[in-house]
């Protein structure tokens, strides 16, 4: 089945995850990054047709297949799109070997207790149901820790697994994401927090259940090995959070099975501008080193 072969590669696959799922309040500055400006384009419509041609050009360029990217997530717009007069799922794994994942999270609420949990998500079986029928493996969902707050941070892990828990029964693999904020004013302690109840929440998973979690490198190498060797974990992938791409895959290679999932730090210097060969050149540069970073461990 094509599930199964989805499983091996997200599971064991060598390479890291390309998260191509800026959303609303992330594209401008996505497509900034990239040399289209705002007064480019009018309105919500255009934006995100600009973004989905920059994706585009991502996922058809030579050096974005299954060798090295494993995986994609994809913002909900782009699941919806086409590459090729294919949806972009069928497109990602059947032209490219890559495996599709949804961003499925509806944004945050304002932070309470050190923490911003994710807003409510009316629709989400719905949802989920839908990128079932266009070939979706999985899904990931983004809450944010700023400060060590122990009941902040209990609160962030119980939403992420109670969502994660509807995500599987669906079929489907949640990725869960408690990002830790680089410029929290004590990560390290954060992060020793959210070892913690995380490990208390796979404990509690029902049998065969499995999860990925993406987390920000942390500040202590290789802290995070016991949710890598969890038997209840699939693979721990890493978000760049705002470092720049040397020093993400720098602090990257120091964690033993951890792998990436960048997305800033993949798409920082790609160009509209650029002529084909220069796009596909920079991007073969970029996907080689977050490869390495991913692979290679110091």
């Amino acid at each position: 089945m094509s599930n199964d072969k989805m499983m091996a590669q997200a599971t064991e696959g060598a390479g890291f995850i390309a998260a191509l799922d800026q959303s609303g309040g992330s594209t401008p500055g996505a497509l900034r990054q990239y040399g289209i400006p705002e007064t480019a384009y009018a309105g919500e419509a255009e934006m995100f047709a600009l973004v989905h041609a920059m994706r585009v050009r991502i996922m058809t360029s030579p050096s974005f297949t299954g060798e090295k990217v494993i995986g994609a997530i994809l913002f909900e717009a782009t699941m919806d799109g086409d590459v090729n007069g294919k949806s972009v799922p069928a497109y990602l794994w059947e032209d490219r070997g890559v495996v599709p994942y949804l961003k499925m999270d509806k944004g945050l609420l304002p932070e309470e207790d050190g923490v911003s949990l994710m807003k409510p998500m009316p629709g989400l079986d719905a949802l989920l149901e839908r990128a079932v029928k266009l070939g979706v493996f999985g899904t990931k969902m983004r809450s944010v820790i700023n400060l060590p707050s122990k009941d902040g941070i209990a609160a962030i892990a119980r939403q992420q697994f109670e969502v994660a828990d509807r995500i599987a029964r669906h079929g489907l693999m949640p990725i869960i994401e408690p990002e830790v904020l680089i410029k929290s004013p004590d990560k390290a302690a954060a992060e020793a927090i959210l070892l913690s109840e995380l490990t208390k929440q796979l404990e509690a998973l029902p049998d065969g259940r499995r999860v990925m979690l993406k987390l920000t490198i942390p500040e202590i190498a290789d802290l995070y090995q016991p949710l890598v060797m969890h038997p209840r974990v699939a693979r721990v992938v890493a978000l760049s959070g705002g470092y720049p791409r040397a020093e993400a895959c720098e602090r990257l290679s120091h964690n033993h099975g951890m792998i990436a999932s960048f997305s800033r730090a993949l798409i920082d210097e790609l160009r509209h501008g650029m002529s084909d060969a220069a796009f596909d050149a920079t991007l073969a540069k970029v996907v080689d080193e977050i490869y390495r970073a991913s692979t290679v461990k110091v």
